[in-house]
């Protein structure tokens, strides 16, 4: 190798050496990612427990819960939508259990549901906690609150336009004599986990960026010849 061609050389080797590391991180990444879905989809189907007498995000997201309560007047709809049945919204209620009340997201109506009577109904309700993050400061509106329509389940405001506690039940199952909104529970489809996609994408930028090395090396070494 001549000197002209150490330069190159050192320049094409610590890229690959950077993109090899980008792609054994990402790796990592997808390992820990791993563990923490399967972690949450455990949680999510553990037998419940009664409501902590002070829920925490840090210490409570996703625990399984069981309460008896009676729902209160007042709906937020969070404009969403779902595959198989087009746009509608997520209902989300008052619940009061013993001398609390709480927020429980009782799932999925279609659109033309919106205004339809809900019968305030005493009966124990199954879920998970759940502290969503749904907000974006830059892109997501805020709420219409003439039309009463919510574009992202914002708890702590949701909590104060409906006067209850910053806790979120995502209904799972009830004993309701009649299931009039179709439960949504929390699950894991919507955790992101691309990190082997981007341990591929790093991989095959280091064996171009190797290749266009190997073809500078060769066109200088031509040169010099």
């Amino acid at each position: 190798m001549t000197r002209r061609m150490i330069l190159p050389a050192l320049f094409g080797l610590s890229g690959v050496a950077i993109l090899i590391w980008l792609g054994v991180w990402q790796l990592q990444r997808l390992e820990w990612k791993t563990a923490v879905l399967a972690q949450i989809a455990t949680r999510l189907h553990d037998a419940p427990v009664g409501l902590p007498d002070q829920p925490r995000e840090d210490l409570h997201q996703y625990l399984a819960v069981v309460v008896d309560g009676t729902l209160l007047p007042g709906e937020v709809h969070v404009l969403t939508s779902q595959t198989n049945r087009g746009p509608g919204y997520r209902v989300i209620q008052r619940l009061q259990t013993g001398n609390r009340i709480i927020l429980i997201d009782r799932g999925f109506i279609a659109q033309t549901l919106k205004t339809a009577d809900r019968p305030l109904v005493t009966a124990r309700f199954e879920g998970n906690l759940l502290w969503p993050n749904e907000i974006d400061e830059t892109f997501t509106p805020d709420p219409d609150l003439k039309a009463g329509i919510w574009f992202a389940r914002d708890l702590p405001a949701i909590a104060a336009h409906l006067g209850a506690e910053q806790v979120l039940l995502v209904l799972r199952a009830s004993n309701e004599a009649e299931q009039v909104v179709i439960p949504w529970p929390v699950n894991t489809e919507g955790v992101a986990n691309n990190h082997f996609q981007y341990a591929m994408t790093w991989f095959s930028l280091a064996v171009i960026w190797l290749g266009m090395t190997g073809y500078l090396l060769w066109r200088i070494r031509q040169k010099l010849d």
